[in-house]
């Protein structure tokens, strides 16, 4: 699917606020209610929109602890990989799992409540799958934040 400037502007829109009217999405972009709504549908059938999420506050619901896990392994076979990707899908706290290229083979981004909270994190990811090398850095200030992709 190719992106037209309308296209591009109704997903900055619904970037900003998924709950925006579709009255008030047709208004910014001068279409219908319904010419709008069907290229919303377009845009999920394409797999463009993957997903509506509502956006939490860490702190105010006792997690206000972002910590990046950086890891280092010696095991790279399948199998390997396969229990560390189930065990980090698996805990709720790991919000995101990335394999790198470079020194580092893995950085994990989670968000729990303390030290303690992250301990346990540890402790349980460990226990799953068998890592050689693991440190954490945790977020002293939040300057930054997004989810929204540059349109």
């Amino acid at each position: 699917m190719t992106l037209d400037e309308i296209d591009r502007k109704l997903l900055r829109l619904l970037q900003a606020d998924a709950n925006t009217p579709l009255d008030r999405l047709g208004e910014a972009v001068h279409l219908s209610r319904n010419a709008c709504w069907r290229r919303i549908k377009a845009l999920e059938s394409a797999g463009i929109i993957t997903g509506r999420v509502t956006v939490l506050d860490p702190e105010k619901i006792g997690l206000g602890l972002t910590v990046f896990i950086l890891i280092r392994t010696n095991a790279h076979a399948p199998d390997w990989l396969d229990r560390f990707r189930k065990a980090t899908r698996s805990m709720p706290e790991i919000l995101g799992v990335y394999r790198m290229s470079g020194d580092l083979d893995y950085l994990l981004r989670a968000q729990v409540a303390d030290m303690k909270d992250y301990d346990r994190l540890y402790q349980a990811l460990i226990q799953r799958v068998p890592l050689s090398d693991v440190s954490a850095s945790f977020v002293m200030e939040q300057i930054k934040e997004t989810a929204q992709l540059p349109l």
